[in-house]
């Protein structure tokens, strides 16, 4: 059974700085992709960034702002969120496309965490 667990996110006031976590463990081969997605009141989910490999892709609306990493040795992904913004606030879920040891290939969905951004 794959988990995964999120921590960070909070309150913080607007041109704040937030950083959210998200550790995978569990029957992982091997990790495909990590990514964040976030919901705010009303909206749809929508991609924030991916990782993948080496490679980032990040929505317009983040870029230049939010930096995606992972630490492959511990399957964890980070969002590091720079010059937040009142339109940030959301509820921000991990998300991680993984094979099994059997090959099949799965995806996963943290719990999420809620990001508040407010003066």
């Amino acid at each position: 059974q794959v988990q995964l667990v999120e921590s960070g996110g909070g309150l913080v006031q607007p041109g704040g700085s937030l950083r959210l976590s998200c550790v995978a463990s569990g029957r992982i081969f091997s990790i495909n992709a990590m990514a964040w997605y976030r919901q705010a009141p009303g909206k749809e989910r929508e991609l924030v960034a991916r990782i993948t490999g080496d490679s980032t892709i990040y929505a317009d609306s983040v870029k230049g702002r939010f930096t995606i990493s992972r630490d492959n040795h511990n399957n964890t992904a980070f969002l590091q969120m720079n010059s937040l913004k009142i339109e940030d606030t959301a509820a921000y879920y991990c998300n991680v496309n993984y094979r099994t040891w059997y090959g099949r290939v799965l995806e996963l969905w943290g719990q999420g965490k809620l990001v508040t951004v407010s003066s």
